[in-house]
């Protein structure tokens, strides 16, 4: 009896496997290289890849290959892997932050020298298309998120210009922008900016497009400001940003506020006090 247990408990996962991958729409199957050591590195890398319905993740702990099997329509292999990375785990195209190998179990923590070596012997041919990659992904990343900062920066005039129904326009004009980015296009230190912040800033983007009350408005460009400060730093754009702050703002605690030009226009006063603050860093590429 126990013999025949075994076989459908066996023959249960297999039909579980099967369903699962079945529910994946325009599916697309590919295998890569992900490094890791044991049964907790498998459970790891497969829970940070998989999403429901969108991609699964199967790794082989003794091939230390990842069979990757997605919806091509609404995710991407550079995607997946990149979630990888941010768990700790390095794969041959993406290296984990080292903030987030430290935090792997001992047991985890598999060999990383020879990637390193090999990255260092990278023959000059070699590395001057790595180089001409690199730039190509910095132009695409800095494009995917022009969008966002343009929207941003049509909200602040709006509040500036104390329009209500102006900033509420906008706010849903960067809802949209910030739900449209692709962030299988981003570098991977954007991405990992991105994935810190993107709720937050969808979120009080949303706040302030649902709001005709201007005082709220500005409380919660507050903290969208300070996100997308975050994001700035990690992406600047072609041009200088402005990165300015007003000691009055925020019920005196004071806020802070980007801007594509250096002279202060306060979008938590408008006319009131338009002049009041200064900038304190201007971000360049």
């Amino acid at each position: 009896m126990k013999s025949i247990s075994k076989v459908w408990i066996v023959l249960f996962s297999i039909l579980s496997c099967t369903v699962s991958y079945a529910q994946i729409r325009n599916s697309k199957t590919e295998t890569v290289k992900v490094y890791g050591n044991c049964d907790m590195c498998k459970a790891t890398i497969e829970k940070a890849g998989n999403l429901k319905k969108i991609a699964k993740v199967d790794w082989n702990k003794d091939t230390k290959m990842a069979t990757l099997t997605y919806n091509f329509k609404k995710t991407s292999q550079d995607e997946i892997l990149k979630r990888i990375a941010l768990s700790g785990y390095d794969s041959d195209k993406f290296l984990a932050p080292d903030e987030a190998y430290a935090k792997l179990a001992s047991c985890c923590q598999y060999e990383r020298k020879a990637k390193v070596e090999a990255k260092m012997d990278m023959p000059k041919k070699e590395m001057k298309m790595h180089e001409h990659r690199a730039k190509k992904e910095s132009a695409t990343e800095t494009s995917e998120l022009t969008a966002v900062f343009d929207s941003y920066y049509a909200l602040k005039d709006a509040l500036v210009s104390s329009d209500a129904a102006m900033a509420a326009s906008k706010g849903g004009d960067l809802q949209k922008a910030i739900e449209s980015v692709k962030i299988g296009k981003l570098a991977m230190d954007v991405h990992m900016v991105w994935m810190k912040v993107f709720k937050d800033l969808a979120a009080d983007a949303k706040k302030i497009a649902d709001s005709k009350d201007l005082s709220k408005q500005r409380s919660d460009f507050t903290n969208l400001s300070k996100n997308m400060y975050g994001l700035m730093k990690a992406s600047p754009q072609e041009t200088p940003t402005y990165f300015q702050h007003c000691p009055m703002a925020n019920g005196g605690k004071g806020a802070d506020w980007l801007s594509k030009e250096d002279a202060i226009k306060n979008p938590y006063f408008g006319s009131q006090m338009l002049s009041c603050g200064k900038t304190v860093e201007t971000i360049k590429q």
